[in-house]
């Protein structure tokens, strides 16, 4: 059958249909690369690397934190991540195999593992800062069982040598590196370095190519903090607070801080009870781990963070609290710069002062009679102190505050400080009754970190520092990144006042409500405090909790070092500031103020009564024996009947009053027995040291005027009812019974 030729009309439309045909399917051809190459071009390119590149990241080795002496802190040590490669798992078996392992190697759920092992990449953490002993065993198994799909990478753990140690300082990182409290978290882009990368191409079947295929981009480690705190400093600091939170039964925690008060420089602080910064999540006390056991869900999750919460807060900084009487220093500093005051000028005081039609009483009844403002100060007086206040008047008084940095932040480099509760600038102004109870240390709050720098801007020459506790920032080969000089904000008071100020303060150690911070050797000043919660009452509506606080300065001549300590909430008989935070503050000066290369220089008095070293005779004869000890001041006393000295006790190199007993021992038989201390607490040092010594022992007694009839025994080393050589030496602690100087200013 012969095919009709076409006719050309209908060849056009062919063409037509065709041309449109093409044209539609290039169109469409078109539009989709355009959307492909072009609209949705970082989407398939992002696909197309995740299929022929393999991206892990190198984690940098975080900065080690160093005291001032560079003491290691904070050290980040060797670790690896595992980590596995879910495209690269070849079937069911493989993935619970390595689900099972994993979770008994590293401690990691094995449901958590198996969920995912089904991901949908080639990088999903098992578990991060695994040490070199868990890390090779999932190597062997690894290498066992041929797994491309299990893997490791370089890591780093942190590490703190000293646990607790200046943990509210320091703070702590995650399980990812980042700085959650103190410096870690404040210096954390300091410390964090910069990650690395290795980039490996990948064939068809997902593996690695070959190592010509692979780029390697360094981390770059963190840079390393040297601190202004000082090792030494902090360790003494840290002990004798947890004994003082202990021996005062202090139910809202301690706080203590050492500055220099030249700089500005934080050489320690600590809050206790504190937590270990190798474990920061894990809850010591009692009391809270039956409280979260007894909870579930998100009431535990809450509670629990509660409590973490509380745990990691720096007492020292985000905590305000009432001053009280150690408010006093600034008050007399304001009178003294503004020369509404002398020193020689005469107040009376009855026992209280009617201010505005209200009568607020002094905390001695019947009062201090005739005194000058020295002696005011000394007494801790508070009607002078408000007499102090009327004559600056509550505009100047603001103005003071101010300037003292008490109405704002220090600025310190932590996070997590407050700043303090003032009055309005108006209120006090018109308030005579306000400027009034202000000037003694009530009805306004203020941080520790607050307290204790405008404190040694009264005794520095005037100048109010800004508190730093980093100096400098180094790399790895120890070149200085950054420095941190001192920064003096201003200058408040003239050095003359300043002087003024730290003379009187002096006396307040010497011969006033501060005797218990005394030490033979050194001019310690300072001024104590006892101040009351006036925003936490009883069912009865009184406010019965109070602060306890001392902040002493030496040496008093030439102040370098300033401490300020407060209790919170102290339970014993008598809280007040002289009584509980002036001695700890004493033993505090003792250990750290040699430690700094401050040393006594003893008047010819201290120097009579000075205990000295014992002599040793160990390996003499009797006769060398008894004559060295007699030369040196002390009565040997010799056991056994021996020609030669075996043992003596006290031993050589210990401290001993002159006139205290040596015992020889000349016969191994005879050698130290142990008997029983007794107690002496709440003796007088008269009946003390004869009870010590009719037991067979030594006495060292610490303390200031011990032949005053008001002062008694408060503590005492070895305990009572322990066991020690007789002759050795108990060391017990006295204190003047200080009277009370919280007033109550309910008015």
């Amino acid at each position: 059958m012969e095919r009709t030729p076409l006719d050309s009309a209908t060849r056009r439309r062919m063409l037509l249909v065709l041309f449109v045909f093409l044209g539609v399917c290039f169109g469409a051809i078109t539009a989709r690369l355009f959307q492909i190459q072009i609209v949705q071009h970082e989407i398939y390119q992002a696909k197309a690397i995740d299929q022929q590149v393999r991206d892990t990241t190198v984690t940098p080795k975080r900065g080690t934190i160093y005291d001032r002496n560079m003491k290691t802190l904070a050290v980040s040590a060797s670790a690896e991540t595992v980590y596995i490669a879910p495209k690269s798992i070849r079937n069911k078996e493989e993935a619970a195999l390595i689900a099972r392992e994993l979770s008994r190697i590293l401690g990691v759920n094995e449901e958590t593992i198996l969920k995912k092992t089904t991901a949908n990449n080639y990088y999903e953490i098992i578990k991060r800062q695994v040490e070199k002993e868990l890390a090779d065993e999932v190597r062997a198994f690894k290498k066992e069982y041929n797994l491309e799909s299990v893997a490791l990478a370089e890591d780093s753990k942190r590490y703190y040598p000293y646990g607790a140690f200046a943990s509210h300082v320091i703070g702590f990182t995650n399980v990812d590196g980042e700085g959650i409290e103190g410096l870690e978290s404040y210096y954390n882009d300091i410390l964090v370095g910069m990650p690395g990368r290795i980039i490996t191409a990948k064939n068809a079947r997902g593996t690695d190519m070959p190592f010509r295929y692979q780029q390697y981009i360094d981390a770059r480690n963190g840079y390393h903090l040297v601190t202004t705190i000082d090792e030494a400093v902090q360790h003494f600091i840290e002990k004798h607070l947890e004994n003082a939170v202990i021996e005062y039964n202090v139910q809202n925690r301690a706080t203590a801080i050492v500055m220099d008060v030249r700089t500005g420089a934080i050489l320690a602080m600590a809050t206790k009870p504190d937590y270990d910064l190798n474990n920061p999540r894990e809850i010591s006390d009692p009391s809270l781990i039956a409280e979260l056991e007894s909870l579930e869900g998100e009431e535990y999750a809450k509670r629990q963070m509660e409590i973490w919460q509380s745990m990691w807060r720096n007492k020292a900084i985000a905590d305000t609290y009432e001053p009280g009487s150690v408010f006093k220093i600034i008050t007399v500093s304001m009178a003294l710069e503004k020369n509404v005051v002398s020193l020689h000028e005469t107040f009376n005081c009855p026992g209280y002062k009617v201010v505005a039609g209200t009568r607020i009483a002094c905390w001695k009844a019947g009062g201090h009679g005739v005194q000058d403002v020295v002696t005011g100060l000394k007494n801790s007086c508070n009607p002078v102190f408000m007499e102090l206040g009327a004559r600056i008047g509550g505009a100047s008084f603001y103005e003071y505050a101010e300037a003292f940095g008490l109405l704002n932040k220090t600025g310190i480099d932590l996070y997590g400080e407050a700043s303090g509760i003032f009055f309005d600038r108006n209120t006090i102004a018109n308030g005579v009754v306000e400027t009034a109870v202000a000037a003694f240390g009530q009805t306004f709050k203020v941080t520790p970190i607050q307290m204790i720098t405008a404190i040694s801007a009264c005794v520095n020459g005037g100048y109010l520092n800004q508190p730093y506790l980093v100096s400098k920032i180094i790399d790895d080969d120890g070149t200085v990144v950054q420095s941190f000089d001192p920064v003096v904000k201003r200058q408040v008071i003239s050095e003359e006042t300043s002087a003024k100020v730290a003379s009187m303060l002096e006396q307040v150690v010497s011969t006033g409500t501060g005797k218990n911070a005394y030490i033979k050797g050194y001019r310690i000043g300072g001024k104590t405090g006892t101040s009351e919660k006036i925003d936490q009452k009883n069912a009865q509506g009184i406010a019965d909790k109070r602060i306890s606080s001392f902040c002493g300065i030496a040496p008093a001549d030439n102040p370098q070092i300033a401490i300020l300590l407060l209790m919170d909430e102290p339970e014993v008989d008598q809280v007040t500031g002289g009584l509980t935070a002036a001695p700890t503050v004493r033993k505090m000066f003792e250990d750290i103020l040699p430690a700094l290369g401050i040393m006594p220089q003893y008047t010819a008095e201290e120097l009579a009564s000075l205990e000295k070293s014992v002599p040793d005779v160990s390996k003499s004869t009797v006769s060398e024996a008894y004559a060295a000890l007699r030369s040196a001041g002390f009565v040997p006393s010799v056991i056994g009947n021996g020609d030669s000295v075996i043992e003596q006790v006290p031993r050589g190199g210990q401290k001993l009053a002159k006139g205290g007993k040596v015992l020889l021992y000349t016969e191994q038989k005879e050698a130290a027995p142990l008997v029983t201390v007794p107690s002496v607490t709440g003796l007088t040092p008269a009946k003390a040291t004869a009870k010590l010594e009719a037991a067979g022992f030594n006495i060292r007694a610490n303390g200031k005027d011990l032949t005053e009839a008001e002062v008694s025994a408060i503590s005492q080393s070895p305990t009572a009812g322990s066991l020690a050589e007789m002759g050795s030496v108990v060391t017990v602690d006295f204190v003047h019974e200080s009277e009370s100087e919280w007033v109550s200013v309910d008015y």
